[in-house]
């Protein structure tokens, strides 16, 4: 599981800079019992496979053998010759090639290819065993010693490849190797190598090489060192990890992300990263993963930096101290049926991203989220959650946290419904009642204040909160659902709050005294409502458009709540001001769940929702023949009157549709009128529109939102049929591109201007262009019509290398403007086997 990539850098080290000596002569002092750097010259000879005289052993296992075209044996040479595709199994060693000769009398085999009437070898020697898999030109292998010699082969080694000239296998599986190379190169001729005279394979710990040096396409570079160590364990190794280095315009020269890899086991990593200014600024970075095997998984990183950008004791010149924690934890699904655990924290300075930029997502944010929660169920009847929740805005640098928010609730559950139902449920039977505990904690602050203890005393609220909904649905008629609800609510505070008025010389001003103490307020509230769904179709018997179906969802209901107010529920209170106004006050202001309601409610609501679709001929659906195409998704009505105001008892009259059009364009509507008046001021008045101007209704406000979302490729605009696509791709030019444009405009009554509009349009670009197999560009940027200015834009241009990539980012504008150049080896074990150029402009 834990990476072992940066194990490979002392090799890699040596190589690029030599400036990490110690670390390399520190490894192969640590391993000096067991590796031998030097191979004895007469250690590569034929006959050095088999055994001592007068002491051949018997075979641990029976061989089994076959082959597609013959088998010949020779009983005086006590040998047996396998011709094409022969197969041999012995124990876990598997041998297949062309040509198999068995001498049972030496317990050796050899293999080797064939030439085919083209002149060129085919069936070449492939050996797997246990995990290990190789190819060959030739083999030669002593089941008694297992031993055995192998000529010009390729074998993988984790993600890297070894050719050797002359390879001998010994029987605890170390292997010598003569006149090799190692690559991460899959191909027979690879692009690069690292070459050397000769080397020891020990598997499962290590790699070590005599004099080694660097090649590209067969030239050598001068890039050498006498010795190499590769780790070859499937545990976690340590290296040094290779910075960055570059030029910032603001912050000077630097080294970036550099450090040390821990492989702690194999459960556990940790990367210790730092990076470094020429004027000051500086970072430390930890990261670490882990994992058990259907348990769980997950990710640290924490972040600490100091930057100063431009010359100190000028205009340009900053300081900013960032920080930044992120962690993801991930519960295994198998690890427990109910109880489940997860993490997803990302808490960070206002700064961090401008300074300190991971990728272009974290630069356009400005709000981030983090939630631990955990939860637990009992019986399927029981549930208990807990969270920890953080939200941050980067922009006003506000912050809010609940340490915890506790959860408990129960199913719904019917206290009169009879254990064996017989016959149709009385009205009373479908009563049925649940509870829900929550308990929170929470703190509103600023980011500069978070970790001052100050402002977890003075800023921490607290509060628990039960509710128990009762309720009951009936049918009435057949047709209609009629639900009566009655909610019951109670919050528990330790803390209330108290307001007077304070005189001074001036004005004076209202004071707020902290009370301790437990104070329960408690309401609760009647809702009776009837709703029913309404059908009408129309179908054409002929013609493109088959049918219309319109489906009308009506609602009234009612709810009823007393006024709290009231100086006898105790939950109010007055102080008088300076004009002699008494002024009435909630003692549950500022608390987490606040307080109850202030006035009573009579209240009937009316709505009604509306659903168009449309049935159409489509040639593509080949079972109906038809096609459903939604006209509008859901255009709702809605108004209220009040019964307990002796006054402006109407609501305004709100009108809301959204649809969806050809499956790009999403389109939302919202509108307000109003049976009353309003004076110049915008004050609503207790007169009628009807009475003043004979219109029923006065028009405040509309607005509109349209988004357009579509993406385009190179197959987009082709008539070619289905089956020929594949073949199409396989030649053309391929892209694809995204495309979003929104536009949001609204038109409101202020009363000085009738119509005073607003305009918001933005669009937004993504598309990348593959030129060849190889090439790939792409580009993301957009435009702010009201700004009139471009937004972020980043232009990549990617070029694969087979076993190498090349990338270019160039930033052409904004605070981010810059570029980063950097070509690179694939593989993970020599991911610092890589050169980096990055110039950044603002910081």
């Amino acid at each position: 599981m834990v990476k072992k990539t940066h194990g490979y850098i002392c090799l890699v080290l040596v190589m690029l800079c030599g400036a990490f000596w110690g670390q390399a002569f520190a490894q192969v002092q640590q391993a000096s019992d067991s590796i031998t750097l030097s191979v004895p010259s007469d250690t590569v000879v034929t006959d050095s496979i088999r055994p001592q005289p007068n002491k051949k052993k018997r075979l641990n296992a029976p061989i089994t053998y076959q082959s597609a075209d013959s088998v010949a044996f020779d009983l005086n040479s006590k040998r047996a010759m396998l011709y094409g595709n022969a197969v041999i199994v012995y124990e876990d060693l598997t041998l297949k090639a062309n040509y198999i000769e068995i001498d049972f009398d030496h317990n050796e085999m050899f293999a080797r290819g064939s030439i085919d009437t083209n002149g060129k070898v085919i069936g070449k020697p492939e050996i797997t065993e246990g995990e290990s898999t190789f190819a060959t030109d030739s083999v030669k292998y002593n089941l008694d010693t297992k031993r055995g010699l192998i000529y010009k082969v390729i074998m993988q080694e984790g993600e890297g490849y070894i050719h050797g000239k002359t390879i001998k296998k010994m029987e605890d599986n170390t292997t010598f190797i003569k006149d090799g190379k190692y690559t991460t190169c899959d191909a027979e001729h690879p692009h690069y190598e690292i070459r050397f005279t000769k080397a020891k394979i020990i598997p499962n710990d290590k790699i070590v090489t005599g004099p080694a040096y660097l090649c590209f396409a067969d030239v050598p570079t001068p890039l050498a060192l006498p010795f190499g160590l590769f780790p070859n364990s499937k545990s976690g190794k340590n290296g040094i990890i290779i910075p960055s280095w570059g030029e910032s315009t603001n912050r000077g020269f630097y080294l970036e992300n550099g450090g040390f890899y821990w492989g702690i086991n194999d459960y556990v990593n940790l990367a210790i990263l730092g990076d470094i200014y020429t004027r000051g600024s500086w970072g430390l970075e930890g990261r670490s993963s882990y994992k058990k095997r259907y348990k769980y998984t997950g990710f640290v990183d924490l972040s600490y930096s100091q930057n100063y950008l431009g010359i100190k004791n000028t205009s340009s010149y900053e300081e900013s101290t960032d920080f930044s924690f992120q962690w993801t934890h991930q519960q295994d699904p198998k690890s427990h049926p109910t109880r489940r655990f997860s993490a997803n924290v990302n808490i960070l300075s206002s700064q961090f991203n401008k300074y300190n930029l991971r990728s272009a997502t974290d630069y356009l944010s400005n709000t981030f989220q983090s939630s631990i929660s955990y939860s637990n169920s009992w019986k399927g009847k029981y549930f208990l959650t807990a969270n920890l929740t953080h939200s941050q805005n980067t922009l006003n640098k506000t912050v809010s946290m609940s340490l915890p928010n506790i959860s408990f609730s129960t199913d719904r559950f019917y206290p009169f419904r009879r254990k064996e139902r017989v016959g149709s449920l009385k009205w009373f039977e479908n009563i049925n009642i649940s509870y829900q505990a929550n308990a929170l904690n929470q703190i509103n602050t600023f980011d500069s204040l978070l970790f001052k203890s100050e402002t977890w005393k003075y800023r921490m609220q607290y509060g628990l909160k039960h509710t128990v909904p009762i309720s009951a649905t009936v049918p009435v008629l057949k047709v209609l659902n009629w639900t009566n609800s009655l909610n019951l609510n109670s919050r528990w505070y330790t803390q209330t709050y108290n307001q007077h008025w304070q005189a001074d010389s001036t004005s004076g001003k209202v004071c707020i005294d902290t009370v301790n103490g437990f104070k329960a307020a408690t309401d609760f509230a009647y809702t009776s409502s009837l709703t029913t769904k309404l059908y009408g179709m129309y179908q054409f018997p002929k013609g493109y458009l088959r049918a219309v179906r319109h489906v009308v969802t009506p609602t009234v209901s009612f709810s009823y709540a007393p006024d709290f107010s009231k100086s006898w529920w105790g939950y109010n209170k007055s102080y008088t001001n300076q004009s002699g106004q008494e002024v009435m006050y909630s003692i549950f202001t500022g608390t987490v769940f606040g307080g109850v309601s202030s006035s009573r409610m009579a209240q009937l609501n009316f709505g009604i929702g509306n659903n168009l679709e449309i049935k159409v001929r489509s040639k593509k659906d080949s079972i109906s023949g038809m096609k459903k195409i939604v006209l509008i998704e859901n255009l709702t009505v809605s108004s209220a009157y009040n019964m307990a105001v002796d006054s402006l008892q109407w609501s305004p009259l709100s009108v809301s549709g959204r649809t969806t059009l050809m499956k790009c364009l999403y389109i939302t509507y919202a509108g307000i009128w109003d049976f009353y008046t309003y004076d110049s001021l915008g004050v609503r008045k207790a007169k009628t529109e009807w009475s003043q101007s004979g219109n029923l209704l006065h028009w405040r406000s509309s607005a509109w939102n349209f988004s357009l979302t579509y993406a385009l490729n190179n197959n987009t605009f082709s008539r070619q049929e289905e089956d020929d696509k594949e073949v199409k791709n396989s030649r053309a030019l391929q892209w694809d591109a995204n495309i979003s444009y929104n536009l949001y405009y609204s038109l409101r009554d202020d009363f000085v201007k009738r119509f005073n509009s607003e305009t918001v349009q933005t669009v937004s670009l993504t598309t990348s262009i593959n030129f060849t197999p190889n090439w790939k560009f792409s580009i993301t940027t957009g435009y702010d019509f009201d700004n009139k200015e471009v937004s972020y834009t980043s232009i990549d241009l990617y070029r694969d290398l087979h076993c190498w990539e090349m990338r270019l980012n160039w930033i052409p504008m904004g605070f981010q403007k810059g570029w980063n150049f950097i070509i690179n080896v694939k593989a993970s074990v020599l991911q610092d086997l890589k050169y980096r150029m990055k110039q950044r402009e603002n910081y």
